[in-house]
């Protein structure tokens, strides 16, 4: 993504699967799984909508005590 040619719109749709992402697990945290969400993104140059898919990796950060939320792929729709 360029930087100031895209903004985005959160668009409430979320998939939640266990894409296959070949990441070592022992620097993520316990119980890694991937969210899909689908956005619109603005493309000022264009100016038009375009719609984009973010994949985040959520993952329990022990030492922490909480969920880390990580965004590992972003692809145009």
């Amino acid at each position: 993504m360029e930087h100031g040619l895209l903004s985005s719109r959160f668009m409430p749709t979320t998939a939640t699967h266990g894409a296959a992402l070949l990441v070592p697990t022992a620097t993520l945290g316990i119980d890694p799984h991937y969210e899909t969400e689908k956005r619109s993104v603005w493309n000022s140059e264009a100016h038009t909508n375009e719609e984009h898919e973010f994949v985040y990796e959520i993952s329990w950060i022990p030492e922490l005590g909480l969920w880390r939320r990580f965004l590992r792929a972003q692809r145009k729709a």
